[in-house]
């Protein structure tokens, strides 16, 4: 297996990647944009959804859980950022280890981030199909589950231009449910008396340690995932070396804030213990600010949430299949841009059938699956900092030994720490997952005997 790295420094890309109609992606998206891209990625609402769980297993002290999470992804963000910065293609941890470590062992990190990926938007399919089912019990959730996948697929095969269009639809709404709800809850909490404002973050009597918190934010770091998301679209970006980095760090600062406050607010509202089943949490902190009236509406923001993040989701992972296929790691076919619309077809379509699944998948299968593939790439970006800019690049200075050493270091450590909060279910499927990308890899290669293909770049 070749696995020698690439020790040059970075170089402009080539001609199909600066956005010839045609031949190319066509560069369109601004920080703006990008930022909405992975603020859509994530669900704002995406909190309501842990709520009960984690209230429970840290006391309380949710928003105390959210902020170390914060803390914990914001180093691993900033490495996502340096390396989209020197190179500025999509492909995510796939172009980043290949860049880095060779396309041997840039492969097997594309194999777990496409795991990844190609499960996210899984997930919210399946989650649409059980609240709509639930409001419309008369409709079976499969078929809910079909009409998303397909409006999702006409979606992101129109263009990347109609997916942020739509995402400016999908963050209003839920920003309007957001503003509406911290008003109403504020209100309700006012109301009630006494008000102890660091209850969310010291719990109830009795939570004692740091351990608990840690324990949650293991959780809630998943919460994060949409500035991964935002890397893959470099190939999009208007000056990407410039605004990937930047996409990114706000992505991540942004939506931690709004966990922060969301977190925040529902334990003034509905502290631990008040709530019949951590389950149905949620609903009740939502009804409890504004009634069943609200509840239809958070049942709304949520479903255009997870449509949301599915497409974007589905527009990521087509991406980076793009990036593997483009380069020979994958058949060619799946590397190959639509002449008039410019976007990856067969991707898109291939994305669309797997996510077929979610009609026989359940959630637990399909989230451990995606924790491991996570924890790949996290890992793998952290030490492609490292081998990139310090090893390779040899910047060993003072500033050096902060930005290329200890900041991504202190990520990998992290993000090592979070291997720790895998269940045996996600270290079984997803090693089984990276034994087959190893299979496949042999058989590519001929029993290691020729080198891997990778993702050229000009002048490389």
């Amino acid at each position: 297996m070749s696995s020698a790295p690439d020790t040059r420094a970075p170089l402009e890309v080539n001609h199909q990647t600066t956005g010839t109609p045609g031949n190319g992606w066509r560069r369109v998206l601004g920080i703006p944009s990008l930022v909405l891209l992975g603020l859509v990625y994530m669900v704002p609402l995406t909190i309501f959804s842990t709520y009960g769980i984690v209230v429970e297993l840290n006391g309380g002290r949710l928003s105390a859980a959210y902020a170390a999470a914060l803390v914990v992804m914001l180093f691993t963000a900033r490495s996502y950022g340096r390396m989209a910065k020197a190179f500025p293609l999509g492909g995510s941890a796939y172009t980043y280890a290949t860049r880095s470590f060779g396309p041997g062992l840039g492969f097997l990190a594309g194999w777990s981030l496409l795991l990844d990926y190609l499960l996210l938007p899984m997930i919210n399919y399946l989650l649409i199909g059980i609240y709509l089912n639930a409001a419309f019990p008369a409709v079976p959730a499969w078929l809910f589950i079909v009409v998303s996948i397909v409006a999702v697929t006409v979606l992101n095969l129109v263009g990347i231009t109609a997916v942020a269009r739509a995402n400016y639809v999908v963050v209003g709404l839920q920003g309007l449910f957001i503003v509406l709800f911290v008003v109403l809850a504020s209100v309700s909490v006012t109301g009630a008396g006494t008000v102890d404002l660091l209850a969310p973050f010291t719990g109830v009597d009795g939570a004692e340690g740091f351990s608990p918190i840690m324990a949650g934010a293991a959780i809630l770091c998943l919460s994060y995932l949409g500035f991964d998301a935002v890397s893959t679209f470099a190939e999009e970006a208007k000056d990407p070396r410039r605004t990937i980095p930047r996409a990114i760090m706000l992505t991540t600062v942004l939506a931690g804030l709004i966990f922060l406050a969301l977190a925040y607010i529902s334990h003034q509202l509905l502290p631990v213990g008040s709530f019949a089943s951590p389950d149905s949490a949620a609903i009740e902190v939502v009804g409890k600010a504004g009634g069943n009236l609200l509840v239809a509406f958070f049942t709304a923001a949520y479903i255009a949430g997870s449509l949301g993040s599915a497409l974007t989701s589905q527009a990521s992972v087509s991406r980076i299949i793009h990036s593997m296929g483009r380069s020979g790691v994958l058949p060619g076919v799946l590397g190959r841009l639509h002449s008039r619309l410019g976007t990856p077809v067969v991707p898109i379509v291939l994305t669309s059938a797997v996510a077929l699944l979610a009609l026989v998948l359940d959630l637990t299968t399909v989230s451990s699956l995606i924790s491991f593939g996570a924890l790949v790439a996290f890992s793998v970006v952290n030490l492609s900092v490292i081998k990139h800019y310090f090893i390779n690049g040899k910047q060993r200075g003072p500033g050096g030994l902060l930005n290329n050493l200890l900041l991504p270091g202190t990520g990998l450590v992290l993000t090592l720490w979070l291997w720790t909060s895998l269940s045996g279910l996600s270290f079984s499927l997803g090693l089984s997952w990276a034994g087959l990308g190893l299979v496949y890899l042999a058989v590519l290669t001929r029993g290691f005997r020729r080198p891997t293909p990778h993702l050229e770049l000009e002048g490389a």
